[in-house]
């Protein structure tokens, strides 16, 4: 079970990197690595997990190998960016490395370890950095609410915390055409996000307007902290695992004898082949995917391209474009996160595999994703399932 010492110890300089489009799974993941590391001993950062849990903290259904590397790679992603004393960034990996293997008692076991330059962030802190019991992150439901949480948690001292409207939106990671309207705002986050907490965690809030501008638009909001006594009792650790139920095998449709009842009247319509193949995206770039998320992978698509003539911005875009077009068609199973997938495909590829551009038409917006025969990585190197 989630034992007392189950303790996050997070910095607030970690805590407000801006951008790092973590999952409700990689948040979760996240903090119940900080929660297994002694953060007083650096020689606890490489931190196991059976693979079981693994799956079930990631919420990974069917699991092989493709789907265990899609979400290792993920994790192995996410980028930390850092103002460093020469006035510029210093950029790296939250993790460097995941391993799997089987132990002595022949069971899968799923390892990760810290990035080198990650070490400051997660041990050692003397100051600037803010705790929580485990539990309080294990019954909210979305990336927002616990982003929320943390944010909150780390002001809690303060009791009364304001803060501008689009640094909010910036932290939570909301996408810049999601909850224009206020009214929007406060029901899908800020209401969402209060009856959350008073049912799950050891935090609640009010809030209020701050300043305002033009007509009465909010600039800010102020937040009341307080303690919350009447959440549910925490969470334990096996509660937890239990409850992440997972997708069960499908059983083959059985053959029906046709009769004048189930004959329809017409021909059906064949369905769209991208909305039948990927029903969890909307099959347009602009929709799967966000400004912000499109910046960061033609950063990592930079470094995969070969000729500095073609590391444009437009020409990067283009590229990632034609990426997701072939992602779309050619993906042996539904893709749920079109982001974390793109980010495995960019990790993985190796640089003369990149289809090409076109340089000569700088008007051309659209790709036929069809005139490729296969997909240039789609996770398939290895055939054996775990």
């Amino acid at each position: 079970m989630i034992k007392n010492e189950y303790i996050v110890e997070k910095s607030n300089l970690l805590n407000e990197i801006r951008s790092n489009n973590m999952s409700l799974q990689e948040m979760r993941f996240f903090s119940i690595y900080l929660a297994r590391i002694n953060a007083r001993k650096i020689s606890t950062r490489r931190v196991s997990f059976p693979l079981t849990d693994f799956q079930k903290i990631m919420g990974i259904g069917r699991m092989n190998i493709k789907h265990f590397k899609t979400a290792v790679n993920g994790l192995l992603c996410k980028i930390v960016h850092l103002p460093n004393d020469k006035g510029g960034l210093s950029s790296f990996q939250l993790f460097k490395e995941v391993e799997l293997f089987k132990d002595d008692s022949d069971t899968w076991i799923v390892e990760i370890d810290a990035h080198d330059k990650a070490l400051p962030l997660l041990f050692n802190l003397k100051n600037n950095y803010f705790t929580y019991e485990l539990w309080n992150a294990l019954r909210l439901k979305s990336a927002n609410q616990l982003r929320m949480y943390e944010l909150l948690k780390q002001h809690e001292f303060q009791k009364k915390f304001e803060i501008s409207i689009n640094e909010l939106r910036e932290y939570l990671y909301i996408a810049p055409n999601k909850y224009l309207a206020l009214k929007d705002f406060r029901n899908r986050v800020l209401d969402s996000c209060q009856n959350a907490f008073e049912e799950n965690t050891d935090i609640r809030y009010t809030y209020e307007r701050g300043k305002v501008g033009n007509r009465g638009k909010w600039l800010t909001i102020i937040f009341h902290i307080y303690k919350n006594t009447k959440h549910k009792d925490p969470m334990e650790w096996q509660e937890f695992i239990d409850s992440q139920s997972l997708p069960k095998p499908q059983s083959p449709p059985q053959p029906t004898v046709p009769t004048t009842e189930n004959v329809p009247d017409e021909k059906p319509k064949a369905p769209e082949r991208r909305s039948e193949l990927q029903p969890y995206l909307s099959g347009k770039f602009e929709k799967d995917i966000s400004p912000e998320e499109k910046n960061i992978l033609c950063e990592m698509l930079s470094y995969k391209v070969p000729t500095e003539s073609e590391r444009t911005p437009q020409l990067l875009e283009k590229r990632l474009k034609l990426l997701y077009n072939i992602m779309l068609v050619s993906s042996k199973e539904p893709i749920r996160n079109a982001v974390s997938y793109l980010k495995g495909v960019i990790i993985n590829i190796a640089p003369e595999k990149l289809p090409s551009v076109s340089v000569r038409n700088k008007k051309e917006s659209g790709f036929n994703a069809d005139m490729y025969d296969i997909f240039v990585n789609d996770f398939e190197t290895i055939k054996y399932e775990i």
